[in-house]
């Protein structure tokens, strides 16, 4: 079926539709990973998103039942330019038009990819609809330049309820913006006692359940939109080690002052490096964010910039001065990409037995 791609500034490009065949509205972005789709469709923080894949061939090793990143795709829409049917991997379960349908996820394959990067390059994210060719171009236009982008997409994706992920290592609580599987896996992998909770849980509810260390999830959207993730985690700092990942990141930047911008086009892919500042080591990281930390408004802040990314210089990691907390922009747990940073997960682990033998041995010497 012949299908189209409208942008807010009136290009079109001409393809073939895949998945279902529903119209869609969204954010159109790219992701530059040559490998990754299955992870990067179910990636939540891609919620209202119709997402563009720079890499020419989608779909070559199917889909298979362990790469996602959760179980619902909250993906307005994909967009390729060549959309494998005949999928050759010994774990393929699906086509990617066969799990479009589905999931109810429109596709169009077939346009000039490149050229639709360069436009987003030049002039920033666009609204985009994906649609039939029947439409008429100039209705779905003015009705995509009313259409207001959603600003409550952690709430759409967040869990809704509290739930164990048992182990019997140490307690973290995992508050879900938007959390990826592979955090979750790589506690789990670390033998810790996790709980799940959604992202309006306030400090008081969390620090009930007796955690000695506490996440911040990836997620979408505008940081400033999620309040009560800022709220929380002003309450809380300094009273349990913090560990922050891409948009919990940004909220424990806002929640100690700092401030969030929007970027140009963001960073989406698996082969972003960054440099850790205090060694000079630089990680080739997976990344998927539209705004960023203002490094500007650190100055008045208890934070320090720990790391910064090589190709602009943006802040991609934090810490504070204080207290046992930091973050960082980028995805240590990867899925897809390379695992470079993964060691922050130990990082953080060790950070909680420094402040669990710090407080024992200060319980030791108080004078009775």
């Amino acid at each position: 079926m012949k299908a189209q791609l409208i942008l807010e500034d009136g290009t079109i490009f001409i393809g073939e539709g895949f998945g279902s065949h529903m119209d869609t509205f969204g954010e159109v972005v790219f992701n530059t990973g040559m490998t990754g789709y299955q992870e990067i469709l179910s990636d939540p923080s891609y919620c209202g998103q119709i997402v563009m894949l720079t890499y020419p061939l989608i779909g070559n090793y199917g889909i298979n039942r362990d790469d996602f990143e959760s179980i619902n795709p909250a993906v307005k829409g994909f967009i390729v330019k060549e959309a494998a049917d005949f999928p050759s991997n010994w774990r393929s379960e699906f086509t990617l038009d066969e799990y479009f349908k589905m999931k109810k996820i429109p596709g169009i394959a077939g346009i000039d990819t490149r050229k639709l990067a360069r436009i987003i390059r030049q002039y920033g994210t666009l609204k985009g609809a994906i649609c039939s060719i029947e439409n008429d171009a100039d209705e779905v236009l003015r009705k995509l330049r009313q259409t207001r982008l959603p600003i409550d997409q952690v709430r759409r994706v967040s869990t809704k309820n509290a739930y164990p992920s048992p182990g019997r290592g140490k307690r973290i609580v995992l508050v879900d913006f938007g959390m990826k599987h592979g955090i979750l896996r790589e506690l789990n992998l670390r033998g810790c006692d996790v709980v799940v909770v959604p992202y309006h849980t306030t400090a008081e509810e969390i620090l009930q359940l007796r955690p000695d260390g506490i996440m911040l999830s990836n997620g979408p959207g505008d940081p400033k939109d999620v309040p009560e993730g800022i709220q929380m985690i002003k309450e809380v700092l300094g009273k349990v080690p913090l560990f922050g990942i891409c948009l919990g990141h940004q909220l424990f930047a806002l929640a100690c002052g700092a401030d969030t911008v929007k970027m140009k086009f963001g960073h989406r892919g698996s082969n972003h490096p960054v440099k850790e500042l205090s060694s000079g080591k630089v990680s080739i990281t997976s990344q998927n964010h539209g705004y960023t930390v203002d490094s500007k408004s650190i100055n008045n802040t208890r934070l320090a910039v720990t790391h910064i990314a090589l190709n602009d210089d943006t802040i991609e990691g934090l810490k504070h001065l204080d207290y046992p907390a930091f973050t960082v922009q980028y995805h240590p747990e990867a899925s897809p990409g390379p695992e470079d940073a993964n060691g922050l997960f130990e990082q953080f682990l060790n950070m909680i037995e420094s402040e669990k033998q710090e407080g024992t041995a200060a319980c030791q010497n108080v004078q009775i």
